[in-house]
């Protein structure tokens, strides 16, 4: 089980070990159930771990707009267990998408300090 809180501006939230070549660090991300992908950082992070590099992809943004994105690999303890993802970067606060949620139930309680609660499906 994954558990996180509800912050004063509604996010769901959750906190996440990632790591890279460049070491290891402890990050609060907020939940997107619109984004298709695993895992979201900022440039400064992904450099600070020194991901590796794996492409460069595009996507179509919730206003319709698209953005062109490096892609890179990071390894995050997910439910107790080391879970290589890919890692788009993205210069916004870190975003769990719906790849790194797949197979497992998410609860939130929608109010200030509400409980988030990850749990893999039977």
């Amino acid at each position: 089980m994954i558990a996180g809180s509800v912050s004063d501006s509604s996010e769901a939230i959750i906190g996440l070990v990632v790591s890279g070549p460049g070491g290891e660090t402890n990050i609060y991300a907020v939940i997107d159930t619109g984004f298709d992908g695993s895992l979201s950082l900022p440039s400064a992070l992904i450099a600070m771990l020194n991901l590796p590099l794996q492409g460069r992809a595009s996507a179509v943004l919730g206003d319709g707009s698209r953005s062109v994105f490096d892609f890179y690999e990071a390894t995050v303890i997910w439910d107790g267990l080391a879970r290589r993802v890919s890692v788009d970067e993205a210069d916004t606060d870190p975003l769990v998408g719906m790849g790194l949620l797949y197979g497992y139930g998410l609860t939130v309680e929608v109010v200030e300090g509400g409980a988030v609660v990850i749990e893999v499906l039977p």
